[in-house]
Order: structure tokens, then sequence, then C-alpha cells
């Protein structure tokens, strides 16, 4: 399993790096769509079958997942990589990501605190929701990305950097666990470590321009980058603990195997769904 993860990896970062090096958009953006399809298929899986029974939602999650990555690599090949955020169709985007973070915010968050685990896992409104938050998180990606490489590279360190240092600082320091209904390990001092490290990474970034810690910086000064940090950070456990309650409810550990070691694209995807659209709104 250990070998798996670390071949996983290790491909993935190779061709993470190679698409990233090219001038044109486009390979990356092509890359993050096929990314979002397998996602969409594995979150229709649970959310369209009941407990233990994913495959019967098998054909409409592939179909769906099928359609939106190869309706987003159609468009983005024949736009010549054209810049997503401009013009009429870049308030299409903006509005899409107001929209899709006020979910998150308003209604998800406040979910988790309450939700039962034990539900039934179809759920036409998360089903629903999935297409959305994921065109969100993608087009979003495709933003950030076009405001360079150090921009887009230290806006996902927020996530990675909340996830590890949670999981560092709840084996060391853990007591009170954090929402044990849906994820046992989880622990509040883990959170609250793993948030204590974003703001310091966000800040630290704000000297170095280029980076994302420095545009949260320029526009709402650094009192407001650190609130925007503990936001954002405290936002992707929130995506975290969203995956893992409805993969509960739907009697599963990992959302696919399409990643041998690593389990699902969803997975390994799931902190930066809710994160991505409101931090770029907030750069």
């Amino acid at each position: 399993m250990l070998g798996q993860r670390v071949v996983t990896a290790i491909v993935l970062l190779i061709v993470l790096v190679a698409v990233l090096a090219v001038a044109d958009p486009r390979p990356f953006e092509i890359l993050m769509a096929v990314f979002v399809g397998c996602a969409l298929w594995e979150w229709w899986r649970l959310t369209l079958s009941p407990r233990g029974g994913t495959g019967r939602a098998h054909l409409p999650a592939i179909a769906a997942g099928v359609v939106l990555g190869a309706a987003l690599i159609a468009w983005r090949w024949n736009s010549g990589g054209a810049d997503l955020s401009a013009g009429p169709a870049g308030g299409f985007w903006r509005g899409l990501w107001i929209a899709v973070s006020a979910v998150w915010l308003i209604l998800l968050v406040p979910m988790l605190l309450r939700a039962s685990p034990d539900a039934e896992p179809r759920n036409p409104w998360l089903t629903a929701l999935a297409p959305f938050a994921l065109l969100a998180a993608w087009s979003a990606l495709t933003a950030a990305f076009g405001r360079g490489v150090p921009f887009l590279l230290t806006l996902m360190a927020v996530v990675w950097i909340a996830d590890i240092s949670a999981y560092f600082v709840g084996r060391a320091l853990g007591r009170t666990k954090l929402a044990p209904h849906i994820s046992p390990g989880k622990t509040r001092e883990g959170a609250l470590g793993g948030i204590a490290c974003v703001v310091a990474f966000v800040l630290a970034c704000g000297f170095f321009p280029g980076t994302f810690g420095a545009a949260l910086v320029a526009r709402w000064g650094w009192a407001g980058a650190l609130v925007l940090a503990v936001v954002l950070a405290a936002l992707s456990i929130a995506g975290d603990l969203f995956e893992s309650l409805i993969k509960r409810r739907a009697g599963i550990k990992d959302s696919s195997s399409l990643l041998p070691g690593h389990g699902g694209v969803l997975d390994r995807i799931d902190a930066l769904i809710p994160v991505l659209p409101l931090a770029v709104l907030l750069s």
C-alpha cells in the first residue's frame, strides 16, 4: 500500500509539473477537467445509491462525469486558452463563485454540526450541488493559474498545510474530538493547529509579491488577511468533513480506487472544492 501511494504521488507530481511548465494554460485546464469529471462520478456514486450499493449509480454517475469533463475539455481547447475571467463570461463565473461559496458557508458548514452519518445516503440536494460545486472549483483554479504559478501553488498550499499540520498536531496534542460522528480521528487541537499554520503561511507569503498571501494583504491589509486565512483554513477542514460524511453515509472508505494507495480523486480534492472559489473571490 505504501509503495502504491508513493508511486502514484510521484506520477501525479510529474504530470502536474509538466503541465505547469507549459506556457499554454490549456494542458493544465484539461488535466483539471479530467479530475473534475472523475470527482463528479465519485460524488454521484455516493449520493445516488443506497448504503453500500454504490454500484447501482455507476452508469448515471459515470455518464455525468464524462459529459462534464468532455464539455470542459472541448470548450477550453477551442477557446485558445482565453482568459476565463475576462469579458462578460467573467461576471458569470464570479456569480457562480459567490453562489457556491454562500451555499458552503450558510448551508453546508452548519449542516456538518448536526448531520447524522446514519442518514439515507441518497440525497437529491447534494447530488444537484455536485456539478455546480465542482465547476466553481475548476473555474476558480483556472483563474488562479492565470495569475501565475506562484499564486496558484501558494493558494493550493493553504489547503495542503491545513490538512498536513492538522494531522501532525492532532497526533501530538489531540485530546478533544472535533466531529466524532463524522470523522473520529480529527481533533479540535489538530484543527486549531492547522488553522494557526495556515495563518502563519499566508502572512509569511504577504512579503512575496505574486503569491496568494500577498494578494490578500494588498486587498485587505494584514489584519484582514489574518482573518480570511482563518476562514479559508476552517473551510478547508469543513470540506474534508463533508466528504467524510457522504462516504460514511454510503458505507464506504474511499470515494473510488482511481488513485492506487490514495483512494479516489474526490479524496484528494475534497478540501479544495469549497476553498478555491472563495479564495479567488477574496484575492
